[in-house]
């Protein structure tokens, strides 16, 4: 019986219309959702209040327990998962591979979380115990992009419930199926309690919504450095945490005894992956003046090699843009830096959805495709001559998410890192990665700094409560 029947997948009706999921390989439908308006998001925050007190107060091994359960069968349902990642958000077979084990990472990730240690013994003044102790903060409102659908949402959902909390998910309503209603059925496979994970696919009306609503103390917001400014702000308002994960601009810089044989593969992989939709993109390459010329005709001859399709029906390397409005900023990107001087080097095409990997030459700060996040298959190169110029054209622009050092010496690759502000840093290896058990974030304009991972996660999805106990009632001057 499968997971996922469009004729079931949603348990009660919304009222913010109808939407169309659509292959954007092919145009193609596959199933109908109905989206969230407001007052839906109300009704889900009080239904998951409702079902977490009773959730926070389970022992701590029963959380445990379907939280395993559930990182099971995104193993035991990848057949099935990865069949709607792949067709649903354009992603190639391996990329899907990928999201599920990090799914399943996750889960068992945030098992480990419900029985860790949860507060401090304090010396006190008086004669009493004190103590802290981290209680869930109720409900967490989490909000996800369609590029990696099922991690971007399981990576706050799976600690969030497994420390207590009740979730209300809004997926982008593009990837609705595999960023949301695919974590609903999956967690009521394994057990999860009636009413405790509110999945409400939505549109921009939807998240303010959530991020307004008062019985949601927390936002984790995953998605664009302007959205999330204007998330940021909403919170700030509402006297919540928001939890900001954004876009970036990461640099992979290559250093004058880079082995050109190696690194090519990695460039391109930084830049390419998922067709580019990734905040970790490679999205500008800076390297030693020495091997400049010989690393743009390399990186270019791997563009034009790289297979574009259709994934779900060819082996291909890259798949399709998410839709038409994405194409067309990647596009105009493309053709406003050539028309400032850049020259395109690899591709600068595309059929449909499909956009051939590019490769840019000949950037400055002026080139809109170096300067500007792009968020498509495209890598802009620059050369430099110094190990400061590199560490002043990586540390440049508003961003600060991930970076990459490719040397031989890892030495000076650390020592170079340390001059270059990110939250993420890669020596010898591209500027894509990820792991459940590492943590995970940006600074600067690429978000409030790193908060997936272990501890990183108890601050997020938790608050502290200071307890004091005598054994007497104590006593005043009056």
């Amino acid at each position: 019986m499968p997971l996922l029947d469009p004729t079931t997948w949603q348990s009660r009706p919304l009222s913010g219309g109808e939407y169309a999921v659509t292959e954007p390989a092919t145009g193609e439908g596959l199933g109908t959702v109905t989206l969230a308006a407001a007052e839906d998001i109300a009704t889900a925050a009080r239904t998951a209040l409702a079902a977490q007190a009773e959730w926070a107060g389970a022992p701590h091994f029963v959380r445990a327990a379907v939280l395993r359960k559930a990182g099971d069968l995104f193993t035991a349902r990848a057949d099935e998962l990865r069949d709607w990642i792949v067709r649903e958000s354009g992603s190639i077979p391996g990329k899907a591979d990928f999201e599920l084990h990090v799914a399943a990472q996750e889960c068992y990730e945030a098992a480990a979380l419900a029985s860790r240690p949860t507060g401090q013994v304090l010396p006190s003044e008086a004669p009493r115990l004190s103590y802290t102790r981290r209680v869930p903060v109720g409900v967490v409102g989490v909000i996800a992009p369609f590029n990696a659908p099922l991690i971007l949402s399981i990576r706050s959902v799976a600690p969030a419930l497994a420390l207590g909390n009740g979730v209300v998910l809004k997926p982008d309503p593009r990837t609705a199926v595999c960023g949301g209603l695919a974590l609903a059925a999956v967690f009521a496979e394994a057990g999860l309690p009636d009413g405790l994970l509110q999945v409400l696919p939505g549109g921009p009306e939807a998240g303010r919504a959530l991020v307004a609503d008062p019985l949601v103390p927390v936002i984790s917001f995953t998605g664009s450095t302007a959205a999330g400014r204007a998330v940021g702000e909403a919170a700030g308002r509402h006297l919540k945490r928001a939890h900001l994960e954004l876009g970036g601009n990461s640099a992979l810089v290559v250093l004058s005894d880079a082995d050109l044989d190696a690194v090519v593969s990695t460039a391109a992989w930084g830049s390419f992956f998922h067709q580019g939709q990734i905040c970790m993109t490679t999205g500008r390459h800076l390297v030693h003046a020495s091997l400049y010329e010989e690393y743009v005709e390399r990186l270019a001859a791997k563009a034009d090699s790289l297979a574009v399709g259709d994934p779900h029906r060819e082996q291909v390397h890259l798949g399709p843009i998410i839709d038409d409005a994405q194409l067309a900023k990647i596009h105009g990107l493309v053709e406003s830096s050539t028309a400032h001087g850049a020259k395109l080097a690899a591709g600068g095409t595309h059929d449909r959805l499909f956009y051939r990997p590019t490769v840019l030459a000949g950037v400055d700060d002026a080139t809109p495709a170096y300067a500007e996040e792009v968020f498509g298959p495209v890598a802009p190169v620059r050369s430099f001559g110094s190990l400061d110029e590199a560490a002043a054209l990586a540390s440049a622009g508003p961003y600060g998410l991930s970076l990459g050092i490719v040397t031989r010496d890892t030495a000076r690759g650390l020592d170079l890192a340390e001059r270059i502000p990110t939250g993420i840093v890669h020596i010898n290896d591209q500027t894509v990665n990820d792991e459940a058990v590492a943590p995970f974030g940006g600074t600067a304009a690429s978000g409030t700094g790193a908060r997936f991972g272990g501890e990183a996660n108890l601050e997020a999805f938790t608050d502290v409560r200071w307890t004091t106990v005598r054994g007497d009632v104590a006593t005043y001057p009056f």
